[in-house]
């Protein structure tokens, strides 16, 4: 039991301010061997890192994500951090210096659900991407409202290891995912959410990663998430693949070390 990943959470996140220590230690009680904690601006990278420097189980993962939309989630109060003003290129030189320090590049990709300014997202996911091919990592990426641009951009990449993050978008294009050999992954809230216990359905245990996307994406009704209660994933993967629930944790430890 003490094998499991959380593949993706915002364990720098204020909602975490208070108890941050504490959330650290539930996480390696209930047995996760691995949390991964994503930035998604220069802000939350440097916090990102500083947390894999100081907790054992967790590991960076350094990303930009959409300008825009996040200034927007800023301003809505989604995820309070200081205005979104950065230099790119300056950050992607950051990311490079720290590439052996992190697990993947991202939270990256496109995002058209509150602002589709497709051009400059577009413009910044290709230099995500080459950033990855350079630094010959997995990225892990964040395709909200623009799967199909985003399933297009990385086919025409030379990634291979690729992890789509919470992905939504329609069953054919899920399927394109597998049959292209990506990994999609599994969040807590898949307990009442059909959609991804279609995906679990569909798609290969040799294709699949459990995330906690904490503080978001709670499997519990009106409780903050965290990356201790990323069992409930593996338990739902295990019910609905008719799997042990140790085969499962296995199976997505075996994913984890090919994929690093």
């Amino acid at each position: 039991m003490d094998l499991l990943i959380d593949m993706h959470s915002h364990l720098e996140h204020c909602f975490f301010d208070n108890d941050r220590d504490k959330v650290i230690e539930n996480a390696e009680k209930a047995g996760v061997k691995v949390a991964v904690t994503s930035g998604i601006n220069p802000e939350t990278n440097r916090k990102s890192l500083q947390l894999a420097e100081k907790f054992g189980i967790v590991k960076a993962s350094l990303g930009i994500y959409p300008i825009n939309t996040l200034q927007k989630e800023i301003e809505s109060g989604d995820f309070p951090l200081k205005p979104n003003v950065f230099d790119v290129d300056e950050e992607i030189k950051f990311i490079e210096k720290n590439k052996n320090k992190i697990a993947y590049v991202g939270e990256i990709g496109l995002d058209y659900a509150l602002i589709k300014d497709e051009k400059e997202q577009k413009d910044l996911f290709l230099k995500m991407i080459s950033l990855a091919e350079k630094i010959k990592k997995p990225v892990l990426i964040h395709s909200r409202k623009a799967e199909l641009d985003c399933i297009e951009m990385l086919e025409s990449s030379k990634l291979k290891k690729i992890i789509m993050h919470c992905f939504t978008g329609k069953k054919k294009l899920a399927k394109r995912i597998s049959d292209n050999g990506w990994f999609l992954t599994i969040p807590t809230c898949v307990v009442r959410s059909q959609q991804f216990q279609d995906i679990v359905k569909d798609v290969p245990i040799t294709q699949l990663f459990c995330e906690t996307d904490a503080p978001y994406l709670s499997p519990y009704k009106d409780k903050r998430n965290e990356p201790a209660f990323i069992i409930e994933s593996y338990k739902k993967i295990a019910e609905i693949k008719k799997m042990e629930l140790n085969e499962v944790i296995n199976n997505i430890w075996m994913n984890w070390q090919g994929i690093l």
